[in-house]
């Protein structure tokens, strides 16, 4: 059993979400960020007992927030719970794309 905080995405050039970036959660730390694949992240959050919240950084108070639930559609997309939407909506995370791994 794991969980994660994600705080960010990497998307193609048609600014599609590709990767994600995932920080485990211990005891008393979570882990700088690990770049997943898109496919091994819907993989981790499906193994029973993982879970997942966004990791939302506050500007105006410069550090980090828990945000919502995230939970995995139609084996193949990451939303927030509480969304009404079908879609692969974490878009709104960090955009990490110039970051290099």
């Amino acid at each position: 059993m794991a969980k994660f905080k994600i705080s960010g995405v990497w998307k193609d050039s048609k600014n599609t979400i590709t990767h994600y970036a995932f920080h485990e959660i211990n005891e008393t730390t979570t882990s700088r960020a690990e770049k997943v694949e898109k496919s091994e992240a819907v993989r981790r959050l499906q193994l029973a007992g993982n879970s997942a919240i966004t990791w939302v950084w506050d500007y105006q108070n410069s550090f980090w927030k828990n945000g919502e639930e995230i939970e995995v559609v139609e084996g193949k997309f990451l939303r927030t719970k509480h969304n009404n939407k079908t879609i692969d909506n974490l878009s709104h995370l960090i955009d990490y794309d110039w970051l290099k791994f």
